[in-house]
């Protein structure tokens, strides 16, 4: 049974819950970083998917991880590091595959391949009361926006500052940080007016400070795809993916694991 190395404690309560142990459905890559081992690398900052609690990995992606490894009939190596080494790291050799909830898009796939596994939407977040009375992406201009440095959101705030600056209208300010949790930060210490998020990862937030937050306007951009990359080019290692992903999605693991982690029905791929 696929087991992590370090034995956290999300990993030993997912594993003590799946008391039958699954038997080897899928053909493992032939050229793993460690034999026996699938090692993949995550950015730990992005609830529901991945994420810390008391020191221990958990999410989405890292119990979903767990069951594609023990369909290959290995044990899972996760290296948590900061988003924006994860391809890096994968170029190098370092990584088998990286599980972190990654957008795909263009300038990503032209440095690995993706195996699709999830929808995401994106929500404004405002400090609860919506105090500058925001109700959707066209209310922005001459506000101050936060988002995560490197990821989609930072895309498309980027986007709107341009569309505000050649409408003629007061300048954007897109604040970068480091992860999304930071960015929640900046508005609730008034340092941003809005900051853009996921919807998963902003319904989280909601539900956690209902007194501090509000998602305002409706879900926008929620066509983009999450994926696992692997190198560009390994067709052993993307098969071997696809194939266990099809195991999880039969069994029900795929399924429970949306539910488990409050993901609308509306984001699933399968």
């Amino acid at each position: 049974m696929a087991r992590f190395l370090s034995a956290t404690a999300a990993a030993t309560t997912f594993l003590a819950s799946a008391s039958l142990a699954f038997a080897q459905d899928v053909q493992p890559p032939a050229d793993l970083v460690e034999s026996g081992m699938l090692t993949y690398g995550v950015a730990a900052t992005f609830a529901p998917y991945e994420y810390m609690v008391d020191g221990e990995l958990t999410g989405f992606d890292i119990e979903f991880g767990l069951r594609l490894a023990e369909a290959m009939g290995l044990e899972v190596n996760p290296q948590n590091m900061e988003f924006n080494g994860l391809i890096p790291a994968l170029q190098g050799g370092r990584l088998d595959i990286i599980n972190s909830a990654m957008y795909i898009n263009e300038e990503r796939a032209e440095q690995v391949d993706f195996i699709p596994y999830m929808l995401v939407g994106n929500e404004i977040v405002v400090a609860k009361g919506n105090p500058h009375g925001i109700g959707s992406r066209d209310d922005l201009c001459g506000l101050t926006i936060a988002v995560t440095l490197g990821g989609i959101q930072e895309r498309y705030a980027r986007e709107d500052a341009e569309r505000c600056a050649e409408a003629g209208e007061a300048e954007i300010t897109v604040m970068t940080l480091p992860t999304a949790q930071d960015s929640a930060l900046s508005v609730r210490q008034g340092r941003a007016d809005a900051f853009f998020n996921s919807t998963p990862g902003a319904i989280i937030q909601v539900n956690e400070l209902p007194d501090v937050f509000e998602i305002v306007g409706e879900t926008f951009e929620a066509t983009t795809q999450i994926g696992i990359a692997v190198p560009k080019g390994d067709e052993d290692t993307a098969r071997a993916i696809r194939e266990a992903i099809e195991v999880a999605v039969a069994d029900g693991t795929y399924a429970s694991l949306m539910e488990k982690y409050n993901l609308p029905p509306s984001v699933a791929l399968f």
